[in-house]
């Protein structure tokens, strides 16, 4: 569906008149570093190209091109404040790249400020006053504004400039929809189709005009027919094309797309619950509970899914559930007489005839205070009118209204999968390698940082991570192996693991003779927790520690043992409550697993706290205390921590990504999303799959 730009085909020719602009110097081949960058690239490992324009940056700040190839890296990976921020850096060193403020254009007009990218757009072709990219863009910004005579004088430049163009002709459409003039909205895109067949926005719109506004289903079907040939691998023309045939009374084809869908997409929660509706429209009511229950495990609020799972539990004789279900809705709604019926009928069919007559009498309560006996409260029908009203203020306005706290934190949580609803949106994404973002990755924080023998470094930008006390331990040569810090722990081999007990046997003898010392307790002791004994490992730092009380390092392995110690709890606890089928003991099981992960952690944070006593400056024991903090939920001293770790190391990317994920946790979405884009900049993948999700 989208299309890769005419900047990458003028990128090509600024690739090789820019490369000359650099010049070598004694600490790196600036010149080659940006040639491998501009590599890179062309071959779209966005990833790896941010990491070399990140060294020619550092080396000299001064030159324009690499943070203008970094911002096209960064756009092309979603990334849309950090791509605004680096095209504006190069702007500032050169004024003159035209395609600098075409990037930070189409950054501005994703992130939804139209009237800043109309001033990029402007400025560009205030330098280049045919570029054809650069009239579209502006016009459908323009459009977005309200400022329809100003787009349609940009749309009629273009078509000036070229008569075939089609998406001029799409975009003509989109502001005739906004206008609600269908009727001019489906010639443009008659012509459209005209020019170019192979367009499936064009079809898709099509088909939203025919079926939505004609009730034309017939013709509907055959344009998302027409899109789903062009581009079979997008999850949402199969639930649009369901919505289709579910209205031909198709209700085989409907569910069979439904099921396609989320075969395409897993996560779609718009499928579910359509498959849910569907479903219990046919009678097979357990499966349409479950599509309910995955799309409120994703979206608790999602009150629709929760009223007509309340009616399928009445319906499949799960009185108890259908009870919870009531409640919940009763909460938001307690105007909701037939709510109160229905629950009551439901505690009734359990034997709480005393509970049931309660809800029957709240309900008559009800009619004789509104002085009816038939109920006319709908709590559906209010939902769905708030929504439809919602969409049509979101497309008045252009974009969607400023998100509360609430609801950023909901979305994160959540993190949904949304169909694209802008037909022309200026991306470069065109589905292939490079773009990491469109990768399912859970949201997991990254891990601890732990002492061990085998180096984890990151192949995109080339960091190990080292302490001065680590420095010291390994040029002392007394212990088996290098020493380092990962994040998490390595998978070991067979051999790997041979020599670590072997390392065990050695030191078992070596301490059974002669006058014991702290690196051989805490050597055995390093032994010991990468074969996962963590309780030897603490008795050996603790003796460790009795020798030496400030050997830095064995309060870090300390830590470590301890932090193993909880997660191996953790899997412990887990498991046993998952067998507990009473609800009150599995409550107070819960409540006491709280309590003992807490206390694991303060021993934890007690060690770090040593650590840093000792080592003001260690930023590993810094991060570290955020991670544990946050698995405490004491979010508001995980920050506090990261920003410490963040002070000492600047570019320390895990500091960034875990802090990103706190902000959004707690509803600040500016300093997430600022947080997540440095930690890509730095080289964490999973920046860029949140950053999409949330900046949609």
């Amino acid at each position: 569906m989208k299309k890769i730009t005419a900047i990458y085909r003028r990128l090509a020719m600024l690739l090789v008149l820019m490369g000359t602009a650099l010049s070598a110097f004694a600490q790196i081949n600036t010149d080659q570093v940006v040639n491998i960058g501009r590599n890179a690239l062309y071959f779209e490992d966005y990833i790896l190209a941010i990491q070399y324009f990140n060294q020619a940056i550092k080396a000299k700040p001064f030159l324009a091109e690499p943070y203008f190839y970094r911002s096209v890296a960064k756009i092309s990976l979603e990334d849309y404040g950090g791509a605004e921020q680096d095209a504006g850096m190069a702007i500032e060193r050169n004024p003159f790249i035209v395609d600098a403020y075409q990037v930070r254009g189409v950054a501005r007009q994703n992130l939804g400020n139209f009237k800043g990218a109309v001033e990029d757009y402007d400025a560009g072709l205030q330098l280049m006053p045919e570029d054809k990219n650069l009239l579209i863009n502006r016009a459908i910004c323009q459009s977005a504004l309200n400022n329809y005579e100003e787009a349609q004088q940009s749309f009629d430049r273009l078509l000036s400039l070229d008569r075939r163009n089609d998406r001029a002709y799409i975009g003509l459409a989109q502001m005739n929809l906004a206008r609600k003039d269908t009727v001019v909205a489906l010639e443009n895109l008659n012509k459209g189709i005209e020019l170019n067949k192979n367009n499936a926005t064009a079809y898709v719109m099509r088909a939203e005009i025919a079926s939505r506004t004609n009730r034309d289903f017939e013709s509907a079907l055959a344009d998302m027919d027409s899109a789903i040939l062009l581009e079979p691998r997008f999850a949402g023309y199969f639930i649009n094309r369901a919505f289709m045939k579910y209205n031909l009374d198709d209700y085989f084809g409907a569910m069979a797309d439904y099921d396609y869908a989320l075969s395409l997409e897993p996560t779609s929660v718009e499928a579910h619950f359509n498959r849910g509706l569907l479903r219990a429209e046919v009678g097979d009511n357990n499966k349409a509970i479950t599509d309910f229950d995955y799309v409120l495990k994703s979206n608790p609020a999602n009150f629709m899914a929760l009223y007509n799972r309340a009616l399928l539990h009445m319906r499949t004789g799960q009185f108890r559930e259908a009870v919870k279900d009531f409640t919940a809705i009763l909460k938001k709604y307690p105007e909701f007489e037939a709510g109160y019926m229905a629950r009551g009928e439901a505690k009734r069919r359990m034997g709480d005839y005393k509970g049931g007559d309660a809800d029957y009498e709240r309900a008559m309560a009800i009619f004789r205070r509104n002085k009816t006996h038939v109920s006319t409260f709908n709590p559906a029908e209010i939902e769905a009118t708030a929504a439809i009203k919602k969409a049509e203020q979101r497309v008045l306005n252009g974009n969607d209204e400023p998100e509360t706290a609430e609801e950023i934190i909901n979305r994160f949580n959540t993190l949904l999968t949304v169909t694209e609803t802008d037909p022309v949106k200026p991306e470069y994404a065109n589905r292939q390698r490079g773009h990491i973002q469109n990768d399912n990755i859970e949201v997991e924080p990254m891990p601890m940082f732990t002492l061990s023998y085998y180096a984890q470094d990151n192949k995109l930008n080339g960091n190990t991570h080292i302490t001065r006390e680590i420095a010291d331990a390994n040029d002392s040569r007394l212990l088996p192996g290098k020493l380092t810090l990962v994040s998490g722990e390595p998978q070991l081999g067979e051999e790997e693991i041979q020599r670590h007990f072997s390392n065990i046997e050695y030191y078992n003898s070596l301490l059974s003779m002669g006058k014991p010392r702290s690196i051989d307790y805490f050597a055995r002791g390093l032994d010991y927790l990468l074969v996962k004994n963590p309780d030897a490992a603490i008795a050996d730092v603790d003796a460790a520690i009795a020798l030496s009380p400030e050997f830095t390092l064995a309060y870090v392995l300390r830590a470590d043992a301890h932090f193993m110690q909880y997660r191996m709890a953790q899997a412990r606890d887990n498991s046993e409550g998952e067998q507990l089928s009473d609800a009150t003991d599995a409550k107070v099981h819960t409540m006491m697993r709280q309590r003992q992960d807490i206390a694991a952690l303060d021993l934890v944070i007690a060690d770090l706290d040593q650590v840093i006593k000792l080592s003001p400056k260690n930023v590993y024991a810094h991060y570290n205390k955020g991670n544990a903090y946050m698995l405490q939920g004491d979010y508001t001293a995980a920050i506090s921590s990261y920003s410490t770790a963040i002070q000492l190391k600047p570019d320390l990317a895990e500091a960034y990504y875990n802090r990103g994920l706190l902000y959004l946790r707690l509803g600040n979405k500016t300093l997430g999303v600022a947080d997540l884009s440095k930690a890509g900049e730095l080289g964490v993948l999973p920046s860029y799959n949140i950053l999409k999700r949330m900046t949609r």
